[in-house]
């Protein structure tokens, strides 16, 4: 466990952009990524999102959130919205690093802060925000079973391709469509962990994930950001 925990730490802090994409001039979000060793596998926690929420209800996430006045760096609102929707104390969480981050759908520039939980780890949802939490698998997100792509353009007219998977939890006896932001981060993490190529298409060069990812974001950024201006 201490060895598959370790080879996944020194992989990840290759990757930590610490905060190097802080400055930029875009609403703030983070999300947290709960790895969790079992079975001698990496798993991933995730949260469904309640039907109640005015934003993208019933969908699956990672725990996470807008960022607050009163939160120091990315990592602080990551922490802070774990124990708020699924009780996870910060002191119960092995911060790793903070991964590349991505954009939503309302223009948040949303950090990946990626962190490992102790599978002994009892979630208790905050029903106002979360209906379930379930752990999948990591690998799932380089060879799943059941997936598709959707390309898709932003108004801006970058182009580029969403990820969309179904995943069937035997101990839920349910199927989960992770897609979306959350797919992305999810990819991105095992591309970086394993160092495999998937069964599907990225758009990265997986020769060059460090640079090549980069580009990606800033690309998006770029398009992002020059629409922003145009409509002030």
């Amino acid at each position: 466990r201490n060895n598959i925990k370790e080879k996944a730490r020194l992989r990840l802090r290759e990757f930590d952009v610490r905060d190097r994409f802080s400055h930029l001039p875009l609403a703030k979000a983070s999300v947290l990524l709960p790895l969790v060793v079992r079975a001698g596998k990496l798993h991933l926690l995730l949260t469904v999102r309640s039907m109640q929420l005015r934003r993208s209800p019933g969908e699956v996430c990672f725990p996470g959130g807008k960022s607050d006045a009163t939160d120091k760096d990315e990592i602080d609102t990551a922490l802070r919205e774990a124990k708020e929707e699924v009780g996870l104390q910060p002191e119960e969480v092995e911060v790793i690093c903070r991964l590349l981050p991505g954009i939503d759908k309302m223009n948040y520039l949303v950090t990946p802060v990626v962190g490992f939980v102790e599978d002994t780890f009892q979630p208790t949802p905050n029903p106002d925000e979360v209906s379930n939490i379930f752990v999948m698998p990591l690998e799932y997100f380089l060879k799943p079973l059941n997936y598709r792509t959707v390309p898709y353009k932003t108004s801006s007219g970058y182009r580029g391709r969403m990820h969309s998977f179904i995943y069937d939890n035997v101990e839920h006896k349910m199927s989960f469509r992770i897609w979306g932001l959350t797919a992305h981060f999810a990819v991105f993490l095992a591309l970086v962990i394993f160092r495999k190529r998937p069964t599907f298409e990225v758009d990265y060069d997986l020769d060059n994930l460090i640079s090549s990812s980069e580009n990606y974001f800033m690309n998006l950024y770029a398009s992002v950001y020059e629409r922003k201006k145009s409509n002030i």
